[in-house]
Parts: structure tokens; C-alpha cells; sequence
């Protein structure tokens, strides 16, 4: 078999194999393999490590569309001088992710605009980096998406959907009510990843006052005695962060305009 020929069937391994982008890479391998002396071992070691450097990054790809968060915020982007009262050691150490291992719960309490949902968004990357599932969804939003899944006879899947991410992040608990089947939906999400899965979950209110959320107490009390089990709580107090880059544009114009 001649040289031209080997490379051909070499090729048709690689696409029947749906290696592309070792095929692509392959003409370029050869050559360096050459230049270089490379060995046998060698030159298959560094066309399969393209392989595999694609492979990942497909990966990467589909891990961010499926966890949809809404900002690219990372914690690095998160200014705790502004928030001193975020513990920054016990953030960096979230970072590390070992909270997924066993199934730790993240509450980030506090008023509007302090900084919850970027702490939160910034775990949510920080996992999808590492490879695991997220899922990110409003309180609202998640209710929505039950309610139309029970209409069309899919409740199961639509629980089995928020059972799965290795992190589920629920935003904006408390901006609107929960109640009947909205507020069943977050328990039922709440319960079946208990022990198995982290929520990290963002609420304007204290856990004294879960009552104005759910037209229930006792599903109220039954979903924080879940989450609460194995938790990390934040109590975020300070400004708003918008409030403070509303401030600062307002001083810069006036300064801008003054005599």
C-alpha cells in the first residue's frame, strides 16, 4: 500500500471513528512527526491529545448552554470591599467546589441588588468549569415551567429535569408569592435533591419570614428544614450595587458639569 493510500484509510479510520478533529489535525501531525523524529508513540499520543482538547471544550460548550446562567460573572468579579459582610474565606472555599460532595446547600439572603445572584452565578461557573451540571432558573420561572409540564402530563420529567444538575441555582425566592401548585413545585424540586444535590438559592427575605412566601406554613417549614439541613447561610447586608453605580455616575456628571 502506498504512502498516499495508508494516509487515505488513516483518514477514513479517524471519520468513522468521528475523530474529526484528529483528522484535521492529522496532515499537520504527520509533518511535525517528521520534522521532529517523533516516535510512533509519540506522534499517536499528541494527534489523540487534539482529540481529546476538542472533545473537552464541545463539552464545556454544552455543560454552559444547558446550565443557562444570566451573566458571565465570576467570583473574581465580586468586590467584598463593598460587601464586607460576605465572609471572602468562606466564598474562596465554596470556590473549591467540595460542597458538591455532599450535597451542601447555599442560602444567599438579603435585599435587592447586594450581590446575591453574582455570588451565586459565580459558583454556577466556577462548577461548570469544573465540569459538573448546572442549572440555572428564577423561582418564577421554575414555577412556570411546572405548571405547564403538569398541564401537558410531564410532571415526572420536569421533576426528574431539577433532580439532575449536580447544582441547581433558584433565583429570586420571595419577589412573588408561591402558592398551590407553585409552591408544591419548589418543595417537590426541594425534596428530591435532598441529600443528593446542591441548591444554591437567592431570597430577599429572612428564613423567620418564609411564611409571606407560601400560602402554606407547614410546606414553608418543610422545605427549609431540607435545606437547612446541610447549608451554608449568607445574611448580606450594604448597599445595592446599582444604587452605588447610580451614585457614582450622578457625581461624575455633576463634577462634569460644574464650573
Amino acid at each position: 500500500m502506498s504512502e498516499a493510500s495508508t494516509y487515505q484509510t488513516l483518514r477514513g479510520h479517524l471519520g468513522t471513528l468521528r475523530l474529526a478533529a484528529a483528522a484535521e489535525a492529522l496532515p499537520a501531525e504527520l509533518e511535525r512527526a517528521s520534522a521532529e523524529k517523533l516516535s510512533h508513540t509519540a506522534f499517536l499520543e499528541r494527534l489523540l491529545a487534539k482529540e481529546v482538547e476538542a472533545t473537552l471544550a464541545r463539552r464545556q460548550t454544552s455543560l454552559a448552554r444547558f446550565a443557562c446562567l444570566p451573566s458571565p460573572s465570576r467570583i473574581s468579579d465580586f468586590d467584598f470591599s463593598a460587601q464586607p459582610s460576605v465572609d471572602q474565606a468562606l466564598v474562596r472555599e465554596l470556590a473549591s467546589l467540595r460542597f458538591l460532595e455532599d450535597a451542601t446547600n447555599i442560602l444567599l439572603i438579603g435585599p435587592p441588588g447586594v450581590g446575591k445572584t453574582m455570588l451565586a452565578v459565580g459558583l454556577g461557573w466556577a462548577a461548570v468549569e469544573a465540569g459538573y451540571r448546572v442549572h440555572y432558573t428564577t423561582a418564577s420561572d421554575l414555577a412556570a415551567r411546572c405548571h405547564k409540564a403538569a398541564l401537558e402530563g410531564r410532571w415526572a420529567s420536569v421533576m426528574h429535569f431539577y433532580a439532575g444538575p449536580r447544582l441547581l441555582i433558584v433565583d429570586e425566592v420571595g419577589y412573588l408569592p408561591l402558592a398551590g401548585e407553585a409552591a408544591a413545585a419548589l418543595f417537590q424540586v426541594v425534596t428530591r435533591r435532598y441529600l443528593k444535590g446542591s441548591i444554591a438559592l437567592t431570597t430577599n427575605l429572612g428564613v423567620s419570614s418564609w411564611g409571606k412566601i407560601f400560602d402554606d406554613p407547614m410546606v414553608a417549614a418543610a422545605m427549609l428544614d431540607r435545606l437547612l439541613h446541610h447549608s451554608v447561610v449568607f445574611n448580606i447586608n450594604g448597599d445595592s450595587y446599582r444604587m452605588r453605580a447610580h451614585r457614582a455616575r450622578a457625581e461624575a456628571t455633576r463634577r462634569a458639569v460644574a464650573p
